[in-house]
């Protein structure tokens, strides 16, 4: 059957300016890069605070569908796992847990995400990521796999987002950087409902 594309807002309209926290301008991805992520929409925004300084980067990757028609068949078009991509760009893992995450316009409340510390050489940053599809928080592989199959089936629907955020960690105060995650997805999880349709 036809799939389903729910109207929603495009990222270009999302705001540079969340309380203390303001972006200079939204980043754009190569036309190479963005063909291999395959995603139909996205942001890409460092968010500074000056006071206490800090900034994170955030990742908002967006795909009407999972499913690429090529040549008369099917292909994948799935959102790659950053834990899949990180090593491949020079980054370690040298931690990963799943972690309960409690912030306001998440689709439930707490919800389980990742969290990576991910290094090259000296420097380190915690990274925290999860898909969002269809009004779910999925934080394992596995798990974003079988619901895609499902929801093609019932929902007529492929669509789905990653969400990553990213920070620097120094002097290895990870609660710092943590810190500064809750406080950033507490400004722009409430908002992406509109971008990322449940």
């Amino acid at each position: 059957r036809a799939e389903l594309f729910p109207p929603r807002e495009e990222f270009a309209k999302f705001p540079l300016q969340l309380g203390a926290w303001s972006c200079p301008n939204h980043e754009f991805m190569d036309a190479a890069t963005l063909a291999n992520l395959g995603a139909s929409d996205y942001l890409i925004c460092e968010y500074r605070r000056a006071a206490p300084a800090g900034f994170v980067g955030v990742y908002v990757g967006y795909h009407e569908t999972q499913i690429r028609e090529e040549g008369g068949g099917s292909g994948e078009n799935s959102i790659h796992p950053p834990k899949h991509c990180l090593p491949g760009s020079g980054w370690d893992i040298i931690g990963h847990q799943v972690v309960e995450l409690d912030v306001p316009g998440l689709p439930q409340r707490p919800a389980m995400v990742n969290r990576m510390v991910i290094a090259k050489g000296d420097a380190r940053q915690l990274v925290y990521y999860w898909y969002q599809t269809q009004g779910r928080v999925i934080a394992d592989d596995w798990r974003k796999i079988v619901y895609l199959s499902w929801d093609r089936m019932l929902r007529q629907r492929t669509d789905g987002a990653l969400v990553r955020f990213t920070v620097p960690v120094f002097h290895k105060d990870e609660g710092a950087a943590e810190r500064q995650i809750h406080e950033l997805a507490s400004e722009i999880v409430p908002r992406l409902a509109a971008y990322v349709p449940n």
